[in-house]
């Protein structure tokens, strides 16, 4: 008679649990929504100082609680915050993934409001993908829901994204009249970082705009840059400060005060330099940050196939969760001996598994580090060579203008510093694609004793400003022509003949090539560099072919450099399937000695191959030839445009592809050179364009990207040669001799 007193008693604790659970609904979901606005909030403003772990937390965070049924309309907002997140790290393909999820939820809850920020952050994205027709689209259907809804404050984030537009395509006026509204807008409404964006890419858009269609322009942009410039400092945009110095360095050369742009261009370049550590600590925050967000999306995932479940069952699955609390306690005392074994067991079972979890995420995120430092490499190194080209082309034509000796003794500093810079870049580039194996070894026919040659020609000021003797010894019995990749080959020799010059002075340098072995079909060439230099203790032999290895801090400090060279020249001949050998004493010098085997060209004695050719040229054949210099940068066209009116050339400069394609049409060229990376349509497209009525212009790409790996692309897009920048005046103009001599027997 008294059991169901007793069962009532068991299960009147779970029902009270209920009672107060759903009173307490209502209260959460005010709560919830408070929540999920602040983590935004918070992911925002990690964004703007780069803080990226703090900002996928506060996302992460976010999102778990937007895919709950009842928040579901949050949703669009996260998904931007997600996209933000990956555009800051410019990771532009997934943050237009993440837009259009912005969108489609957009459409989905019916939130104009929300639809017409996704469309506008959508543009955004595309502007820096280059996709403007398409950025065009978004921005006037983000601008047709904000007029519809009045929505006039929020009209400036529109405002703000069609300047960029018409920045990036080179329309000024244009975008000073986006911009300057956009600014002030951001201004009344105290959005602080958004108003020095826009203040900031206003003076840009005014140091570029054309006098003659807009009135003071330097002046005004001036004035704005200091004030930029001082909410920049108080607020600790350090990004925004260093891109000031290059905006400013637009102004003073347009004002004609060359010498006060250089000096801004250089304290530019070391601001950028010292925020290398920055960009490192930021890269590595990115790649945990990429881990987070792999998270992040895993989590989306797996909560979007739940959603309608939990939509159906969220009532009986509480009911049933205490229910199932009370059985599991009432069997737990009866299975008290059983639960204590099998707990024994499951722990250790949790523990392998916690084992090879962490292995797994061990490897996944060195592979990731791995991917983020070979991009981080190359960007950084390719974003650095546009800067150089500006020093060093200043530097060229400075030292030109006949200076005064006290001014010739520190533009020569400069010009050395600046190739020393542009060494350590190609040495990091060249290191990045040998561990990333981007390296592929040719096979075609040269002349090793000239390539030899060349390579000491190259190294015999360096040689001489230390006093040093260089002998040289070839075989006579090696053949004149070999089949191998001669560019490798001067690559290794130039790192270990510079290395010998660089810790030998007022001593010797051997370097011999002897036949180590040869028969009617192969030969195998014995290298060796030998100096009377510092030496090498035999401790650090052991690690002096490790990347950034210089044997110890003292010889760092004294010698400068930075280790990179030995270490590409052992990759290297790995990669040719060799292996260098050292010998050496600490103060008595180092012999340094690999083999290589060729095999001996058919054509030997018959055919000198193109490569090794010795190009001789006039000045004369320059003279009256008409240039067309496609560039989008003010800088660089006023640099190439003086290096080639020093040899009497003729030269018309475009800003554009379009233009380029237009004026190759109705005039006549000699030459073309040809940035790539241009606004609107890139410099391969237009010299596509141009082939198809004009298949004699010689087209030179004239670039700062690293194009060897796709040469042969370029060559079937319709180039005729290609020059780097920064580039060496000489190759620069015997390159030019090369196609105009060329295009002048095919003429004829």
């Amino acid at each position: 008679m008294h059991l169901p007193i007793l069962k009532y008693k068991i299960f009147l604790p779970l029902i009270l649990c209920l009672l107060v659970s759903v009173k307490s609904f209502s209260i959460q979901i005010k709560d919830t929504i408070v929540t999920i606005k602040q983590l935004q909030y918070n992911a925002s403003k990690a964004l703007e100082t780069e803080d990226f772990m703090e900002a996928v937390k506060n996302l992460n965070d976010a999102n778990k609680l937007a895919m709950l049924p009842k928040y579901r309309s949050y949703k669009p907002d996260v998904d931007l915050s997600v996209a933000e997140l990956y555009y800051n790290l410019e990771y532009f393909e997934k943050a237009s993934e993440e837009a259009k999820k912005a969108i489609a939820n957009g459409e989905i809850y019916k939130n104009d409001y929300k639809l017409a920020k996704a469309y506008n952050v959508y543009a955004i994205i595309q502007i820096s993908k280059g996709q403007s027709a398409d950025a065009e689209i978004y921005l006037n259907k983000a601008d047709s829901i904000y007029t519809k809804l009045n929505e006039e404050k929020s009209k400036a984030n529109v405002l703000y994204a069609r300047g960029l537009l018409q920045l990036q395509l080179g329309n000024y006026t244009k975008a000073i009249e986006n911009l300057k509204p956009a600014a002030q807008s951001f201004k009344d409404q105290g959005l602080i970082y958004q108003e020095a964006n826009a203040y900031s890419n206003l003076a840009d858009a005014l140091s570029l705009v054309d006098p003659a269609t807009y009135a003071n322009p330097l002046k005004e942009a001036t004035e704005i840059l200091n004030n930029v410039s001082g909410i920049a400092h108080s607020q600790g945009f350090s990004k925004l400060l260093v891109e000031n110095h290059r905006i400013n360095s637009q102004i003073l050369i347009a004002q004609k005060k060359g010498t006060q742009a250089e000096e801004e261009l250089k304290y530019y370049l070391g601001q950028k330099d010292s925020l290398k550590q920055i960009h490192l600590r930021a890269i590595e925050k990115g790649i945990q940050a990429e881990s987070a967000i792999g998270d992040l999306n895993e989590i989306i995932a797996s909560q979007q196939d739940d959603l309608s479940k939990q939509e159906k069952s969220l009532f009986f699955g509480k009911l049933t969760g205490w229910l199932s609390i009370a059985l599991i306690l009432i069997l737990s005392l009866l299975t008290l001996s059983l639960y204590k074994n099998n707990n024994l067991r499951a722990k250790a079972n949790e523990l392998l598994q916690d084992k090879n979890t962490e292995l797994q995420e061990a490897k996944e995120n060195a592979e990731k580090a791995s991917q983020a430092k070979a991009q981080f490499l190359s960007t950084i190194t390719h974003e650095l060579r546009t800067p150089m080209y500006t020093v060093t082309g200043l530097t060229h034509l400075l030292l030109e203008e006949d200076p005064k000796p006290e001014q010739k003794e520190h533009l020569n500093s400069l010009k050395f510093s600046g190739e020393y810079l542009l060494s350590l870049i190609n040495n990091i580039l060249d290191l990045n694609k040998l561990e990333a194996n981007k390296v592929e070894i040719e096979k075609a026919p040269f002349n090793l004793k000239k390539r030899i040659d060349g390579v000491l020609i190259a190294l015999k000021k360096s040689a001489e400003a230390k006093n040093n003797n260089i002998h040289y010894d070839y075989d006579p019995t090696l053949p004149n022509e070999v089949l191998g990749d001669s560019l490798k080959i001067s690559q290794i020799l130039i790192n270990l003949i510079s290395n010998s010059i660089k810790f030998t002075e007022n001593g010797d340098i051997w370097v011999r090539v002897h036949n180590a072995e040869k028969n009617a079909k192969k030969v195998v060439v014995h290298f060796e560099v030998e100096d009377t230099g510092d030496g090498i203790s035999k401790k650090k032999q052991n690690t002096i072919f490790e990347s950034f290895s210089q044997g110890s801090l003292q010889i760092n400090r004294k010698y400068g450099g930075t280790g990179l060279g030995l270490s590409i020249v052992k990759n290297l001949l790995e990669l040719m399937g060799s292996k260098i050998f050292l010998e050496s004493k600490l103060g008595e010098g180092s012999k340094f000695w690999f083999n290589i085997g060729y095999d001996i060209s058919e054509t030997e004695n018959n055919v000198t191959p193109v490569n090794d050719l010795e190009v001789v040229f006039e000045n004369d054949i320059f003279e009256n030839k008409s240039v067309m210099i496609v560039e989008d940068n003010k800088i660089n066209q006023m640099i190439t445009k003086k290096i080639l009116e020093k040899k009497k050339m003729v030269c018309t400069v475009v800003d554009n592809g379009m233009d380029a394609i237009k004026f190759a049409k109705e005039g006549e060229f000699d030459v073309v050179l040809m940035d790539i990376h241009m606004p609107g349509i890139s410099g391969i497209e237009a010299t596509k364009k141009i082939r198809e009525f004009n298949k004699t212009v010689p087209i030179i790409a004239l670039t700062a990207i690293t194009i060897e790996e796709n040469l042969e692309d370029f060559y079937k897009a319709g180039f005729n040669e290609f020059i780097p920048k920064p580039f060496n005046a000489e190759d620069f103009f015997e390159k030019i001799n090369r196609v105009l001599r060329s295009n002048d027997y095919l003429v004829k």
